[in-house]
């Protein structure tokens, strides 16, 4: 078992776990439980009706409402689970959520399973809040919600400004939602239809950008990461090689070696 607490506004735990014979006695949770199971399969009864959940469905508990948990084969079961503040999905959506609390849709659960993935390390906080936007949208609209109308293209300008303003420091994505008067995911589709890619994506590209910059302009690598606005050296060398296929050492020792070399005979 695994538990932990990232630092993205509205995810109060995050817990994967596997189980084989362990059961859990009725109980309730302040916040939404998403859950998601990678081997074997769950039963559980919520609010006294009994219910499944298996590997090609999103399973939505909805606080406050009493469910337990079992192993429904002999070999137990693998689960993924976001805890989600009770604002996040909406309280007005409790009774929907305890009618039909398992959802059978391959986008929603391939969503969550990215989710985690982002959730799973630093320096990912604003592509969480994005992936999470994105999983509490199509939650809604399964639960009955209506959809809210898409945002002008100004939105999208609007956050553009902010991520430039903010590449070093960083800005979570409820932040600009506050700041833009809108909701998070108005400003990840506005932005992602204006400009074809999401706001953390942006971000990331910026900052690699600033860290070319510094190493290019002689900077050491070890004071690159915090500069450019990345989470520690770890995430920077990710990054990068990931963005341009070397370290930022290389990056940078290949521009000393090109500084230093004596200039051609002429």
């Amino acid at each position: 078992m695994r538990a932990w607490r990232p630092a993205v506004p509205g995810v109060a735990e995050v817990l994967h776990a596997r189980f084989v014979t362990h059961a859990y006695p009725p109980h309730t949770h302040d916040a939404w439980t998403l859950l998601v199971v990678d081997d074997g399969a769950i039963r559980y009864d919520l609010d006294r009706h009994g219910h499944g959940a298996v590997a090609d469905q999103v399973t939505l508990l909805p606080p406050h409402v009493p469910h337990d948990g079992r192993a429904a084969t002999p070999g137990g079961f693998v689960k993924r689970v976001v805890y989600l503040d009770a604002d996040v999905v909406g309280r007005e959506l409790t009774g929907a959520a305890v009618d039909h609390p398992a959802l059978a849709d391959p986008l929603l659960r391939r969503r969550v399973a990215e989710l985690h993935r982002v959730l799973d390390g630093p320096g990912e906080e604003l592509h969480a809040e994005s992936r999470l936007a994105l999983v509490v949208d199509r939650l809604r609209s399964h639960l009955g919600a209506p959809h809210p109308q898409r945002p002008p293209r100004r939105l999208a300008q609007d956050l553009r400004d902010l991520l430039d303003a903010h590449v070093t420091s960083g800005l979570t994505l409820e932040a600009a939602a506050a700041r833009l008067g809108a909701h998070p995911t108005h400003l990840v589709r506005a932005f992602t239809a204006a400009f074809g890619l999401p706001p953390h994506a942006y971000l990331v590209g910026r900052r690699v950008d600033r860290a070319r910059a510094l190493l290019l302009a002689g900077h050491p690598t070890a004071g690159v990461a915090a500069e450019a606005g990345f989470y520690d050296q770890a995430h920077l060398t990710r990054t990068f090689r990931r963005y341009l296929g070397t370290t930022p050492a290389k990056f940078a020792g290949g521009a000393a070696r090109r500084a230093a070399a004596p200039p051609p005979a002429g």
